[in-house]
């Protein structure tokens, strides 16, 4: 390799790296003003603005947990996104691992699945609160968790994911024996961490910013879960700046770091959607 073409190569990834880390700022930019804000309870119209925190506190964040029962919302959270992310994990590996197969109809199911992500969920509210209310579910953590059990899109990820998997494996574990399930449990899944990962990343995000199904379905204010729990807590205050910036960073907390444990996995998987669904 001559010289010349050593340096295009080294000033290339220079300029990727600068153009990256310029793209990585502008992005952070508007985080790390939240995050000063809930600090400092700065005026959003100040002129001329602050770059940096001034005399920074946390009554902010004690404000929070003041008016409003926050970590009972935040358990209510946590719950239903649990049940939504191991629901998720189950029943779209299933599915996934059937549309694997070959069958007669599979074409059309495929079809069926993927013209039903194009129907807003708001168009289906009230035969889901129907069914909600027949099963008796209503002002529950399960009637909550209801609507995203499983999700088309986590559905054709894990597809994705096993479609890659070589059909010789397949084929000899199950002239060894295996059945579906524990074929399922002990070569699909293990050789899906990225997909996994997906599904979960996915799965809490949707779950942990849900607003419309909890508003339609609970009753009773100790059942209510973070996003409901905003309203609530912004109608005790006139000026809601820092106090607002302060419930942000509180509840964007868990996301990021989920997002940050998984990321790896969750950018294969996402990959691995991309070309292969």
């Amino acid at each position: 390799m001559s010289k010349s073409k050593s340096k295009q190569e080294l000033l290339q990834t220079v300029l990727t790296q600068i153009l990256l880390i310029a793209a990585a700022t502008v992005i952070l930019i508007p985080l790390y003003w939240v995050l000063k804000t809930s600090l400092t309870g700065e005026n959003l119209y100040s002129y001329p603005p602050s770059v940096f925190p001034v005399a920074p506190h946390l009554f902010n964040y004690v404000d929070v947990f003041f008016w409003i029962p926050f970590a009972r919302f935040a358990l209510n959270s946590v719950v239903v996104s649990g049940i939504v992310v191991a629901a998720n994990l189950v029943f779209n590996s299933m599915a996934a691992m059937a549309l694997t197969y070959d069958f007669k109809l599979k074409g059309t199911v495929i079809a069926m699945y993927l013209g039903s992500m194009m129907i807003p969920f708001q168009t289906a509210i009230i035969p889901a609160f129907l069914l909600t209310r027949d099963l008796g579910l209503l002002n529950t953590h399960l009637g909550l968790a209801m609507p995203l059990l499983a999700t088309i899109v986590n559905i054709f990820v894990f597809k994705s994911s096993f479609d890659a998997v070589p059909k010789s494996i397949i084929d000899s574990t199950r002239i060894d024996g295996l059945s579906e399930w524990r074929l399922l449990d002990q070569i699909y899944l293990p050789l899906a961490g990225p997909a996994i990962a997906t599904n979960i990343i996915l799965a809490f995000v949707w779950s942990w910013n849900n607003f419309i199904w909890p508003l339609i379905i609970v009753r009773d204010e100790a059942m209510q879960t973070l996003p409901l729990a905003l309203s609530r807590f912004l109608s005790y205050f006139e000026d809601t700046s820092g106090q607002l910036y302060a419930f942000v960073v509180l509840v964007a907390i868990p996301v990021i770091l989920i997002f940050l444990a998984n990321q790896k996995r969750f950018v294969k998987g996402i990959l691995a959607g991309a070309v292969k669904g």
